[in-house]
């Protein structure tokens, strides 16, 4: 698992299911933060540079990779490499789903630069995170499946 670290409010629930079910995880940021002392986590810091984190992992992803990120260019370039690519919600962001995910964000970025006021994503939630656990669950599965001979 590839994981978009700098704000991501589920770095607790992926350290808990990576240890359960051995799977490496990779916690890419620009600045250093703290992670578990344990085999299966690495950190990365990449640096500051405007989006260092995102090439940083859309660098290494490929069909086996389960990246985690609200980052929508980002899960764009991931799943064009063929990862799956969950958000922090437990939405995944799909090839279906990713071209209105990208023009929502493109129309809602132009409003932002016209002057336009507009809402925020709602606040983050318990839903979220068992959203997320079971998204995270499923994604894993599938990848297990696949990586079967």
């Amino acid at each position: 698992m590839l994981v978009d670290a700098d704000a991501c409010p589920v770095k607790d629930e992926i350290y808990r299911v990576a240890y359960r079910l051995d799977v490496p995880v990779t916690v890419v940021s620009n600045a250093r933060l703290r992670v578990p002392d344990h085999p299966l986590i690495t950190r990365m810091v990449v640096g500051d540079a405007f989006d260092a984190a995102d090439d940083w992992i859309a660098e290494r992803v490929d069909r086996m990779a389960i990246v985690i990120t609200a980052d929508i260019l980002l899960a764009d370039r991931c799943i064009k490499a063929g990862a799956a690519v969950i958000a922090p919600n437990g939405r995944p962001f799909t090839t279906s789903s990713i071209g209105n995910a990208v023009a929502v964000r493109a129309i809602m970025a132009d409003l932002r630069a016209g002057g336009d006021r507009v809402g925020g994503p709602p606040p983050f939630g318990k839903e979220d995170r068992s959203r997320f656990l079971s998204a995270l669950d499923a994604a894993l599965m599938r990848a297990f499946r696949q990586a079967k001979p």
